[in-house]
């Protein structure tokens, strides 16, 4: 049956199809490659597992590009290989919890992000000079400032990441 002889089924298309746009038009926001969100957004939104055959049909990419999407999309924790006994294809399936979505894109970008520059600030204010120079300390007053704050962020990050669904909730909606 094809889709335009149904309308339900038309809706439902172009309803699945805005959202994979919008996924990846946001993914660029975030600093994520378009094609890693539209790929989330597909498998997100797939009530079956999809191979990378799949992927590059209904999203018309290359294999290539496919290929290091699915990994990159693994080493986040955002979707998961479904083994079926007999097929020589792999298939994957996205990780339907928001919650636990949420928790594998904190984890990895305080991971890529957070840590990588906390690292960098902690060796940038071992820096020896003189306290009595006003630019040294402008520039250590400003470390120690972003010090501060990183280190907040990485705390509230790390509750986030342990956080239990109700609390998690609880927590966003009053805010």
């Amino acid at each position: 049956m094809n889709p335009t002889d149904n309308p339900a089924a038309a809706s439902l298309a172009d309803a699945r199809a805005r959202f994979i746009h919008l996924w990846g038009v946001s993914g660029s926001s975030w600093g994520v490659s378009k094609t890693l969100a539209q790929v989330h957004a597909l498998l997100l939104v797939s009530p079956v597992a999809l191979s990378t055959e799949d992927l590059m049909e209904q999203l018309t990419i290359s294999r290539g590009n496919a290929s290091m999407t699915v990994r990159e999309l693994l080493d986040w924790g955002l979707i998961y290989k479904e083994l079926r006994p007999g097929e020589r294809r792999e298939y994957f399936v996205a990780e339907k919890d928001m919650l636990q979505v949420t928790r594998c894109i904190i984890r990895a970008r305080k991971r890529r992000e957070l840590d990588q520059m906390k690292r960098t600030l902690d060796e940038l204010a071992a820096l020896p000079g003189d306290p009595a120079d006003a630019g040294y300390r402008a520039f250590h007053t400003a470390l120690t400032d972003i010090q501060q704050l990183a280190n907040v962020s990485d705390k509230l990050l790390t509750r986030l990441m342990q956080a239990e669904k109700s609390w998690f909730w609880d927590k966003f909606l009053k805010l």
